[in-house]
């Protein structure tokens, strides 16, 4: 499939990473989401990171101006997917909203636009059986910082045709991004993997084998991990985490993928990581300046 237009669905961090990739690389974009001010302040943000890049030498002027041009914002998305060849659906981690939409994508869009998730837990072949073109439906699961991170972690549901699979290959190829195709099972791979090792750290902290400090530096200086575990997760949202441990949880039965009750305190108390300021550690003087938090020590 010939792709020229897309739309992304949510302007929040990943929406807009993905906004800004796909313009990047010369592609018609529509972001799309409820709020004028979350579309407002995507931009803005698309903005300024493309202005970094001009600065690394990464775009030129003239790049980052004909780029940009290729962006439109828009609150309505029946009209934003009407004349797409793919939609890739960025909106919040929940299951419940995240099907709603693909059955309103589904009625707007064109019969063989091709509809994709970025979700990272949440199962692709149930979000493709909202839908009447099954087959076309596939998870593509960026990474954060999207301009910056080479992975796509691209998830055939149960019914997707291996021509849209083959496509997305392609697509994130032109993205200049390294697709890893997975099934759809809970967590896929990247976290299937990644989680239990974030929970598992979570543990070493709550039963006291070591400091927040101890065993970042473990693993960073031991493992060669460019964060530790416990900044990860800080990094990624506790309630993410948490979200994805649950998702994987309900699926395997296992006990190993049941989040840790720390995580579970840390999420209910609102001290989330970078984006509420707090969480293994403080971030109020900025992420730059993290200390650790002092209830951890």
């Amino acid at each position: 499939m010939d792709i020229q237009q897309i739309a992304v669905i949510g302007a929040g961090t990943m929406g807009n990473g993905i906004a800004h990739v796909c313009i990047q690389h010369g592609f018609q974009v529509t972001l799309v989401d409820i709020s004028i001010a979350a579309l407002e302040k995507a931009q803005q943000q698309i903005e300024k990171n493309m202005e970094r890049q001009e600065k690394k030498g990464v775009l030129s002027s003239e790049q980052r101006a004909t780029a940009l041009q290729r962006l439109t914002l828009s609150t309505h998305l029946e009209e934003a997917v009407a004349n797409c060849q793919l939609v890739i659906e960025a909106a919040t981690e929940n299951p419940t909203i995240k099907r709603q939409l693909f059955e309103n994508i589904d009625k707007a869009a064109p019969t063989d636009c091709i509809l994709a998730t970025n979700t990272s837990s949440i199962s692709i072949t149930s979000l493709a059986a909202a839908t009447n073109r099954p087959g076309k439906v596939i998870g593509m699961h960026f990474m954060n910082p999207v301009p910056v991170m080479k992975l796509v972690e691209v998830i055939n549901a149960y019914q997707t045709e291996a021509s849209v699979t083959q496509s997305i290959v392609e697509l994130s190829k032109q993205l200049e991004k390294i697709p890893c195709v997975a099934n759809d099972y809970p967590g896929f791979i990247a976290n299937r993997i990644l989680m239990p090792m974030l929970n598992e750290a979570i543990y070493c902290l709550q039963e006291g084998v070591g400091t927040v400090d101890s065993i970042d530096n473990i693993m960073k200086l031991g493992m060669g991990h460019p964060m530790g575990p416990l900044q990860l997760a800080d990094f990624i949202g506790l309630d993410v985490c948490k979200s994805i441990l649950d998702v994987m949880y309900a699926g395997f039965g296992q006990a190993k993928y049941a989040p840790c009750t720390l995580l579970i305190n840390m999420v209910m108390a609102g001290k989330l990581g970078i984006k509420s300021g707090e969480g293994f550690y403080d971030y109020s003087a900025g992420t730059d300046q993290k200390q650790v938090s002092i209830r951890f020590r």
